[in-house]
């Protein structure tokens, strides 16, 4: 990437970082404010040069993290807990552009679209395990 700090990047480069700022996040690195702040910058950002600033104090590799050959085995994200990340933040933004908090109500709504009713979560974890100790023999 810094190649050429000042080519001009996608949506896809800006997923990519994000889901990189999230796993710096999810390891402790960051502070929920500084989470935040940089994933606007990220949200903003146009060219490579401005998403290396965003990871300049940050390690290159995460280490410890499964590579392509060894997935993980216990803990696998999902794009729905990226998305329930941004909804709080999606709802604040439009409370403030429209002044309305009714977008306040796409949080549980959300929550509930994306991870379902308890008994879906307890038989899909059943359904983990399962596939878990079926992968272990």
């Amino acid at each position: 990437m810094a190649d050429l700090p000042e080519i001009r990047i996608g949506t896809a480069e800006r997923e990519q970082a994000l889901a990189q700022l999230s796993d710096h996040f999810s390891d402790g690195r960051l502070t929920v404010t500084e989470f935040d702040e940089r994933s606007a910058v990220i949200a903003a950002a146009t060219t490579r040069g401005q998403l290396e600033q965003v990871f300049a104090d940050l390690p290159a590799a995460v280490p410890g993290s499964p590579t392509p050959a060894e997935p993980a085995r216990r803990f696998q994200p999902d794009w729905s807990g990226r998305v329930m990340a941004v909804i709080p933040i999606a709802a604040l933004i439009l409370f403030f552009v429209t002044g309305s908090w009714l977008w306040f109500l796409a949080v549980p709504a959300a929550g509930a679209l994306l991870f379902g009713t308890d008994r879906e979560r307890k038989e899909r974890r059943r359904r983990d395990r399962r596939n878990d100790r079926e992968g272990r023999d």
